[in-house]
């Protein structure tokens, strides 16, 4: 399986932290090995960096765990490839535009045989994770107004989500800027850091950060994970049907599949 990291903030916010914990589990700490990807968001644009090396090892990563991009939302992956070949177009996050905004989907799992309504958004490569993916754009097309609501466009995406959860293993990141859509089928985490700020040690790596001389009292910053990433600090862990639809930090919006 791969592993999903995502953020949600009230201002823009580097990733480098974070970044650097989930990498060493590229190669390193954990066996997902088979290229990684990052997708930043500035305004409506949206800074992309994508490698089939391993995170752990790549001259790439290492200069995005130096570079402190600032963003209010970020979507990183890394992956264990288990359909379609390890090559820079099965790279996570994928990328669509729809209604004038870049939509980024990371997705760790995976759904069988698993076959796409057609529509005008096609996938470039071989996974089943973008061809899941186009088929979300695809049918959120033809179903959401352009000018969706966030209730009316979380009860949309959990809908899908159900849907591909039940015909495998579906856990995924999705944002269009404005806000991120986190669905766990199996496995997520969250922690949402705000004042008072304190320190926090990485699982994965010996690198530790004080919070409070990096932030101001204001600062709302959310971190969204396959596992968690520090050693000392508390985790919310979703239950199995469990979403959550974030918003510079906050939850907006949250629900758990009834059994």
């Amino acid at each position: 399986m791969c592993e999903l990291l995502g953020m949600s903030a009230n201002t823009p916010t580097d990733l480098c932290f974070s970044f650097t914990g989930l990498t060493q589990r590229g190669g390193n700490t954990g066996p997902h090995k088979d290229g990684w990807g990052v997708a930043f968001y500035e305004g409506k644009g949206v800074r992309l960096f994508h490698d089939p090396q391993p995170s752990c090892s790549s001259p790439i990563a290492e200069l995005v765990q130096s570079y402190p991009i600032k963003s209010k939302t970020a979507i990183c992956h890394i992956r264990q490839a288990n359909v379609g070949e390890i090559c820079l177009a099965n790279t996570h996050p994928f990328v669509r535009e729809r209604w004038g905004r870049y939509w980024v989907f990371a997705h760790n799992g995976q759904i069988a045989n698993f076959s796409r309504q057609p529509g005008p958004c096609e996938p470039v490569g071989d996974t089943d994770s973008e061809n899941i993916f186009c088929d979300l754009m695809n049918r959120i097309h033809h179903t959401l107004p352009r000018d969706a609501m966030p209730e009316q466009l979380a009860a949309v995406l959990v809908e899908l989500a159900e849907e591909y959860a039940a015909q495998g293993v579906f856990n995924c990141l999705l944002s269009n800027g404005q806000w991120l859509f986190t669905y766990c089928s199996t496995k997520l985490a969250s922690i949402t850091r705000r004042a008072p700020f304190g320190p926090a040690q990485l699982k994965d790596a010996d690198v530790t950060v004080d919070f409070e001389a990096e932030t101001t009292p204001n600062d709302v910053v959310s971190i969204i994970a396959t596992e968690p990433l520090t050693s000392d600090e508390a985790w919310d862990v979703y239950q199995p049907g469990e979403w959550k639809l974030w918003e510079c930090g906050e939850v907006i919006a949250s629900g758990k599949r009834q059994r």
